[in-house]
């Protein structure tokens, strides 16, 4: 099982990745949203802002997202590890139930160009 600081070094380098990547960097031109990560096995959630290509996580709380990010995934650790490492396709997680997310139909688009 995925340790709380496996998951918060996990976030930092998928911040990194989308920085680097040079359609991430112009898919999230001027894209600016909160979000959130809830890591379920863990009971933890991750809180910040997706903003120009970075991901900037502020907070670390326990139990489900006290406020509604504009932006929201969870899913256990060990998948968040995986989905990062590239072990896990996004669309195949999304499309079994494994990762959740939820977000306007605008951002879904953006998000799947990023992922």
């Amino acid at each position: 099982m995925a340790t709380i600081q496996e998951c918060r070094e996990a976030l930092d380098r998928l911040s990194g990745d989308l920085t680097r990547s040079g359609d991430g960097a112009r898919g999230t031109a001027g894209f600016d949203r909160s979000l959130s990560c809830h890591v379920t096995d863990l009971d933890q959630t991750f809180t910040g802002r997706l903003d120009g290509g970075r991901l900037r996580v502020a907070t670390v709380t326990p139990g489900p997202p006290a406020a509604k990010a504009e932006i929201r995934l969870a899913m256990t650790g060990d998948d968040l590890l995986a989905l990062v490492a590239g072990e896990l396709r996004f669309a195949r997680a999304w499309a079994s139930g494994r990762i959740r997310l939820e977000a306007g139909f605008r951002d879904l688009l953006r998000l799947k160009s990023l992922l």
